[in-house]
């Protein structure tokens, strides 16, 4: 429904649905550099960055393709779910604007990423592109359509909280799967 209308307001089903469209297009650019910049720019980091912890480089170092596109297609179905439950509730999910939330923050921390190792980093040219300009247009339409939730501290650390939490489950969730299948 519109302004015009007597009913409640709703955020349209671009901005609900798009945060699926504009995390696909994102972690497309993800799966087709990872592996490969993982294989090149890990090696370097490792030596210019000694102090980070060698469990945290033997780990980037063992990114596969397979494994990481298990982990994106993981993460998805929880992106999906974010989505359609934004769209069954007008955007009015906080579940939704928790997920879209921390999509835009992902957005700034791998602009971070990519200026601490002074060059390129997966998820890097979406970011700026798409990630953080999808996020704030959907986050304009939502508080144009009067559901966007007052966001706070807390909600900031939630929605980081919230991404790095499914970010990590579906890692897990891929090593558990690609374990399994190798298992004699």
């Amino acid at each position: 429904m519109n302004a015009n209308d007597s009913g409640p307001s709703t955020a349209p089903s671009a901005v609900t649905l798009g945060l699926l469209a504009a995390w696909t297009v994102h972690d497309l650019e993800e799966m087709a550099t990872v592996a490969r910049w993982s294989r090149t720019r890990v090696p370097v980091l490792r030596e210019r960055l000694p102090g980070v912890p060698d469990r945290v480089w033997r780990s980037m170092e063992a990114v596969d393709g397979r494994r990481f596109a298990t982990a994106v297609a993981v993460m998805g179905l929880v992106v999906a779910a974010a989505s359609a439950d934004g769209y069954r509730t007008g955007g009015r999910s906080a579940f939704y604007q928790a997920s879209l939330n921390g999509f835009g923050l992902h957005g700034l921390v791998h602009v971070a990423q990519a200026a601490a190792t002074r060059g390129y980093t997966p998820g890097v040219v979406t970011s700026p592109l798409l990630v953080v300009p999808f996020t704030l247009w959907a986050r304009g339409r939502l508080r144009r359509a009067g559901v966007l939730r007052p966001t706070r501290a807390r909600d900031v650390v939630s929605g980081l909280a919230l991404a790095g939490a499914a970010t990590a489950v579906s890692h897990a969730v891929a090593r558990r799967i690609h374990r399994a299948a190798s298992a004699p």
